[in-house]
């Protein structure tokens, strides 16, 4: 007799059924686990069998033999200890073999038969109800998984507990969602003194999901400025949410079963390696990119960066995907994220004042800036230079509008957006059009394109810097709440397409 048990594996942000089959059989004693199974599954077997001595259930002198299916699909993770020890108590007879069949369940173990949370609870959860199955994982999982209405969802705190279940003794109660986690401390837009351009380039990159890069010497508030986008950015919708909180699960960063409605906002630091930005490493996990998924990945420093790290962003920010290839594993993971980076003219930063600037102005801000490639320019929407800020204005009282006053106007912006794209897949914000789409939505009457046609040949815009500019227009017409592009909105738009090459 085969029993059988149900789990999953990992692949990126979906979650593969595998079916766990445990033969008992006459033999040499011995306890093997088969199926391309990686040395963390392996290991499964002497904490399967630490636990169950801890129940006081002896395995027999037999030969124990467990079958990860599909064999050809890599199995990794301590999540497949569960599994398999619900598969070997229905091969002994301990557990009904039809409820065992009937679940799905994921979860490590301790050598006191414990249970112990992992991660790919939410995915889990997800291929268990399009499966209609029930989930069963660690108690803490559970608060994560219980999220996906459609999934029964139970938790247990130890291998006993899921006996005491299957055998009626003390059915498990279903799992309760964890709390939404409220919004982080974000500070207030009305702190940065003067910076009216910059903040207004701000309110329209958020408006409209737009690409922005900002010039200026150190202490002009560059970093600041990008630390108070979030608290202008509308909170996730609900499918938003769903999309964002699967990723973290995978990566293991939801605490307490607890999802957030806030917008991601990451900001790695310049030496980080390209696994750590685009994904990858030894189970080819996601990277920062993915990680700011619905939200914003803030690069300081950018010319800092490994020019190979920046040259592969280029792909991700126009088809909001990356796919890690690896030896073993081709792995896709979403990658729709704003890109805001911010850098200083040149090395000392200091390439504008004269009376501070080293010998070798102009040619150091040329070799700077010359590590940021045209065509990664060329996919910002937004580029500025952020002056710096003159003592007198500091004594000043604070005068700009609030992050409150500002959000108001970008989420009615975003919410015209979703309106107007609502029946078209893969387009939520003005940033994503393109095609016949931007030709419909974004075409400006006749006086608007006569201007933006000699604008463009005296810039040298690219046909790709052409529709940036007629996006962004988009969206300043959206914050107008104009229902079509005029030529203020495109003389608004080109005025941010300041190239920084320019300034080198």
């Amino acid at each position: 007799m085969v029993a059988r048990a149900y789990t999953v594996a990992f692949e990126g942000v979906e979650a593969h059924e595998v079916e766990v089959q445990c033969a008992v059989t006459p033999g040499l004693p011995g306890f093997s686990i088969v199926g391309l199974p990686d040395k963390a599954v392996s290991e499964a077997r002497d904490r399967v069998r630490a636990a169950l001595n801890a129940m006081a259930i002896a395995l027999p002198s037999k030969r124990i033999t467990i079958n990860l299916s599909p064999a050809d699909l890599p199995k990794e993770g301590s999540h497949f200890d569960l599994p398999i020890a619900v598969a070997l108590l229905a091969a002994l007879d301990v557990i009904p073999a039809d409820a065992a069949e009937a679940s799905l369940s994921l979860g490590e173990l301790s050598l006191d038969g414990s249970l112990v949370p992992v991660t790919g609870a939410l995915p889990a959860a997800m291929a268990a109800a399009a499966e209609a199955r029930t989930l069963l994982c660690p108690t803490a999982s559970g608060r994560e998984a219980a999220w996906v209405g459609d999934a029964q969802v139970l938790g247990a705190a130890s291998l006993a507990d899921v006996v005491r279940h299957y055998t009626g003794q003390s059915p498990l109660p279903p799992s309760e969602p964890g709390e939404v986690s409220g919004p982080l401390a974000i500070p207030d837009l009305a702190d940065v003194k003067g910076q009216e351009r910059a903040k207004r380039a701000l309110e329209i990159a958020a408006a409209g999901r737009h690409h922005l890069f900002m010039t200026g010497s150190p202490g002009s508030g560059k970093s600041m400025l990008a630390a108070r986008l979030p608290g202008i950015l509308p909170p996730l919708t609900p499918v938003e949410a769903l999309e964002t909180s699967m990723i973290h699960s995978v990566a293991g960063l939801i605490e307490q079963g607890g999802i957030s409605r806030s917008r991601p906002f990451r900001e790695p630091h310049h030496t980080a390696s390209m696994a750590a930005i685009v994904g990858g490493g030894r189970r080819a996990s996601p990277g920062e990119i993915s990680l700011a998924h619905n939200g914003v990945l803030f690069l300081d420093e950018l010319p800092e960066f490994s020019r190979q790290v920046l040259e592969t962003l280029r792909q991700p920010i126009e088809t909001g995907t990356v796919m890690v290839a690896r030896a073993n594993a081709h792995v896709s993971y979403p990658c729709r994220f704003m890109l805001v980076a911010a850098a200083n003219p040149c090395r000392c930063g200091m390439m504008f004042d004269p009376s501070r600037a080293c010998a070798r102005v102009p040619d150091c801000g040329a070799d700077y800036m010359g590590r940021i490639s045209g065509p990664l320019l060329d996919r910002f929407d937004l580029r500025l230079e952020v002056p710096p800020v003159g003592f007198a204005d500091l004594d000043l009282p604070a005068s700009g509008e609030s992050s409150a006053v500002v959000a108001v106007r970008v989420a009615k912006a975003r919410e015209l957006q979703s309106r107007r794209y609502a029946d078209i897949a893969g387009v939520r914000t003005n940033a994503d059009i393109e095609g016949a789409l931007l030709d419909a939505v974004a075409t400006p009457d006749d006086e608007g394109k006569s201007f933006l046609t000699r604008a463009a040949e005296r810039l040298g815009l690219s046909a790709r810097g052409y529709h940036r500019v007629l996006r962004v227009a988009r969206t300043i017409a959206d914050l107008d709440g104009a229902p079509h592009v005029r030529q203020p909105h495109l003389a608004e738009a080109l005025s941010y397409r300041g190239d920084p090459a320019n300034d080198r």
